[in-house]
């Protein structure tokens, strides 16, 4: 750590949480029975929820942190379109119409995202800035002009292309050589869009029950029982929303989840006019590589956030906080005297395939695997398994039944992840 690098006020937790602090529900039992229990109360959990409890079923929600603890509240608030995969790339795996109805499951969740929070008047800095995905070589450029230009019918988005000649009116960098604005995509508070959430699933019935974990769930013929230290819950039915967090109390899903610590850095209080330089219409920010950088000003445009993986391991946000800000510097030396304010680590979940996956095994209800792209995707599979808790022919995804896929001897610890991160930064190098 050098202790340089940090401000006076410095915080090793989110930025986020400043502004909107971790709920504090009363503490309490949670209930002897349910129709519903979700296990995690993050995005997904809660958007299950609402729908299950908006639907007359008595639903509790169950977490062995503080509401929301977990990558939920910690995230960058970006929110796309979500699907990494090209539709060729899906097309030979699933064939053309299924990989159109994935990469269309993606342009939803975009699209539910706005209309979920105006609907509901929640007050969370939402806006459709864009995000500037900049070439981090001429080889990429050239790639994403020809995605831009190439787009599968029924399938189009809106997108223009920046010339490296131009890039300053989007970042104000020359480390990159070009890039694509994709015009529609979203930012939000993550953390005060959380909290939204949680009073809309409380006000429609739902029990939300903080620092109670689940232990073990076993299956009965009335439903499931799930152990926790304040008691026993019977339910008929469990959704699984663990996400990043998931563990061996569902060890199929364990297997099938790459947990990934992503680090943020916020910067201290900047002068208005340097944001105005570095960001200046308030775009949203990623870049080609693999390895990637994805960074943003503050909604009050006052600092700049800024994330990624610099670390072959996992790390305390300590030690990730200095190398995020070196590589900030990187693309900003504007930025090399500015002090951290806050470094922080939440763990996203990745998946072999690079797809997220909902659905049903053993009775258990799972939406999980985001792949980075959870703000929108776990917000619209969550409401998505609450309909199909519900029994509702909306629940049905192009996501249904796609195999789930795991490694041999893999058992939930991503020992190969450090070889990963070698050889992708070896390949983002080469081009």
């Amino acid at each position: 750590m050098n202790a340089a690098l940090l401000s006076d006020d410095f915080k090793p937790a989110p930025y986020w949480w400043d502004q909107v602090p971790q709920p504090e529900l009363a503490t309490k039992e949670p209930p002897a029975r349910a129709d519903v229990l979700v296990i995690g109360s993050g995005y997904t959990g809660l958007h299950a929820a609402l729908q299950t409890a908006r639907g007359g079923r008595h639903t509790v929600v169950i977490d062995a942190e503080a509401a929301g603890f977990g990558c939920s509240t910690r995230n960058g608030g970006q929110i796309s379109t979500s699907i990494k995969p090209s539709h060729d790339a899906l097309a030979r795996r699933y064939g053309p119409e299924r990989a159109f109805d994935i990469l269309k499951e993606g342009r939803n969740s975009l699209s539910f995202m706005g209309d979920f929070i105006r609907e509901n008047a929640l007050d969370c800095d939402f806006g459709v800035v864009g995000r500037f995905h900049a070439a981090h070589n001429a080889r990429q450029y050239d790639a994403l002009a020809a995605a831009a230009e190439n787009q599968p019918k029924g399938l189009e988005v809106a997108v223009h292309m920046v010339p490296r000649s131009e890039q300053r009116h989007e970042i104000g960098s020359d480390v990159y050589f070009g890039g694509a604005v994709y015009e529609q995509h979203a930012s939000v508070d993550p953390a005060r869009y959380h909290h939204g959430l949680l009073r809309l699933a409380i006000a429609a019935g739902a029990e939300v029950v903080s620092y109670c974990p689940a232990l073990s769930i076993e299956r009965d013929n009335n439903g499931f029982t799930v152990k926790t230290p304040r008691g026993i819950i019977a339910a008929r039915d469990v959704v699984i929303a663990t996400n990043g967090y998931t563990g061996n109390l569902t060890p199929w899903q364990q297997r099938r989840v790459i947990p990934i610590g992503s680090y943020v850095i916020a910067t201290e209080m900047l002068d208005r006019a340097l944001v105005d330089e570095l960001i200046p219409k308030n775009r949203i920010v990623s870049d080609t590589r693999k390895v990637v950088y994805y960074y943003r000003a503050s909604p009050d445009r006052r600092r700049i956030l800024f994330g990624g993986r610099v670390s072959l391991s996992e790390t305390d946000p300590l030690q990730s906080g200095p190398k995020l800000h070196a590589d900030m510097v990187d693309i900003f030396p504007q930025l090399a005297s500015t002090k951290i304010s806050h470094s922080w680590c939440g763990f996203i979940a990745y998946t072999f395939d690079e797809l997220m996956h909902i659905g049903r095994r053993e009775g258990l209800y799972y939406a999980m695997g985001y792949c980075g792209s959870g703000v929108g995707m776990a917000s619209y599979l969550g409401m998505r398994l609450g309909q199909k808790v519900l029994g509702l022919d909306e629940g049905r995804t192009a996501f249904d039944d796609l195999p789930f896929q795991t490694r041999p001897f893999y058992t939930g610890n991503p020992w190969f992840l450090a070889p990963s991160v070698l050889y992708y930064r070896w390949r983002d190098r080469q081009g």
